[in-house]
C-alpha cells in the first residue's frame, strides 16, 4: 500500500518547508496517496505535456502531420530552456521534432511555435477533455504581456490524471498514447525525479532496465515539479510532484527523495 509511505515523505516535505502537492498512484492496483492534491500550482514547464497531448490530437484527426515542417523564424526565439535559441534562424523542422524538444529538452521556442499551431483554444479543450478542470492555460513561455487574461495553473492530481490516461491508452488512441509515453521516457532533465535511483542498466548485455521513467519537469524561481510513471517489472506508478517556495537544490532533492522511496517501495 502506498500509504505506508507516509512515514518516510511526510517528514521530507515538511523539512524542506513551502507547499507540495503529491499524487502517487498504483496504476496496476488502483492504490494511491496523496497529500494536497487539488492545490493549484505556477504550471511552469508542466504545461508542456497537454500541449503535446493537443498535437496528438490534431494529428489523430487528420488536421495535420507528425512529419509536416514549420519554420523557426527570428521572432519565434525566446530563452530560457532549450536548444533551438542557440541555432540558425529560419529553419524548418517537423511537428514531431518539435514536440520532441519541448519535452526532452523543455525547449521553450519550440513550446511557443507549437502553441501557435494547435491555438490556445484547442490546448484548453483538450485539457478539459483530459478531466483537467483544475488547470488552465492562458499564455505562451517566456513572453509575459502587458495585459494578461490569467496564468498558466495546473495541480498535482490534474497532471496524474492525464498521465493516468496516457499510460492505459484512455486517451486520444493507443497509438497517440504509445507515441507521448514514448518521447516523455527520453526526457533528458534528470535531476528531481531520477535523482537518487540507481544505474537502470542491467549487468547483463540485452536485458531489460531496471526502471524506466517517462516524466516532464517545470522549474521557475521558487518553483519545482515533475511528474511521471515509474516502471518497474510489471509495476507502473504515478508520481505527480510540485512544489512552491523551496530552495530549488532542496526542492529538487526532496522530489528525487520521494521517488527513491516509492522506488523502494516496489521491491517489497
Amino acid at each position: 500500500m502506498l500509504s505506508t509511505l507516509y512515514p518516510k515523505i511526510m517528514p521530507l516535505v515538511e523539512q524542506a518547508g513551502g507547499t507540495w502537492g503529491i499524487v502517487l498512484e498504483d496504476l496496476r492496483t488502483g492504490d494511491s496517496w496523496t497529500l494536497c492534491p487539488d492545490e493549484p500550482f505556477y504550471a511552469a514547464s508542466l504545461i508542456k505535456l497537454p500541449i503535446m497531448a493537443a498535437i496528438f490530437a490534431d494529428v489523430f484527426e487528420q488536421k495535420y502531420a507528425l512529419a509536416d515542417k514549420i519554420p523557426v523564424r527570428a521572432e519565434d526565439i525566446v530563452g530560457g530552456a532549450g536548444i533551438l535559441q542557440h541555432l540558425s534562424v529560419n529553419q524548418e523542422y517537423t511537428i514531431y521534432d518539435l514536440v520532441t524538444l519541448m519535452i526532452i529538452q523543455s525547449d521553450n521556442t519550440a513550446t511557443n511555435v507549437l502553441i501557435d499551431r494547435v491555438g490556445r483554444e484547442r490546448i484548453r479543450e483538450i485539457m478539459d477533455k483530459a478531466g483537467m478542470h483544475n488547470s488552465c492555460f492562458y499564455n505562451k513561455l517566456m513572453v509575459i504581456p502587458a495585459e494578461r487574461e490569467g496564468v498558466n495553473m495546473v495541480t498535482a492530481a490534474d497532471m496524474a490524471g492525464l498521465l493516468r490516461r496516457l499510460a492505459t491508452g484512455q486517451f486520444i488512441s493507443y497509438h497517440s498514447c504509445l507515441q507521448m509515453i514514448s518521447i516523455l521516457k527520453r526526457q533528458q532533465i534528470q535531476d528531481s525525479l531520477p535523482r537518487f535511483l540507481p544505474d537502470p542498466d542491467p549487468e547483463i548485455i540485452g536485458a531489460q532496465p531496471l526502471w524506466e521513467l517517462a516524466h516532464k519537469t517545470g522549474s521557475i524561481s521558487n518553483i519545482e515539479h515533475d511528474t511521471g510513471i515509474l516502471y518497474r517489472g510489471q509495476r507502473a506508478i504515478i508520481l505527480s510532484v510540485l512544489s512552491r517556495d523551496v530552495p530549488t537544490k532542496l526542492a529538487r532533492e526532496t522530489i528525487g527523495r520521494i521517488c527513491l522511496a516509492v522506488y523502494e517501495h516496489t521491491q517489497s
